[in-house]
């Protein structure tokens, strides 16, 4: 996925874009439902990209590994 940089007006306009083509997809009152778990797994993502590989790196390490959690 591209990363969107922009300023936040812009960023705003191309949220508010593509919330508005999924109006008629879901029920207005079940668009907060839908939208804000996506936006918390976005969000989550973004936050934890800058240790993906160190995380991968250490799940193949130690899957193998007879440890319980």
């Amino acid at each position: 996925m591209n990363e969107f940089t922009g300023s936040a007006a812009s960023q705003a306009d191309f949220i508010w874009k593509n919330a508005e083509d999924l109006w008629g997809d879901f029920k207005h009152t079940d668009f907060g439902k839908i939208i804000l778990p996506f936006t918390l797994l976005r969000r989550l993502e973004c936050a934890l990209e800058p240790t993906r590989e160190a995380v991968r790196e250490a799940h193949d390490a130690f899957k193998d590994a007879d440890v319980e959690l």
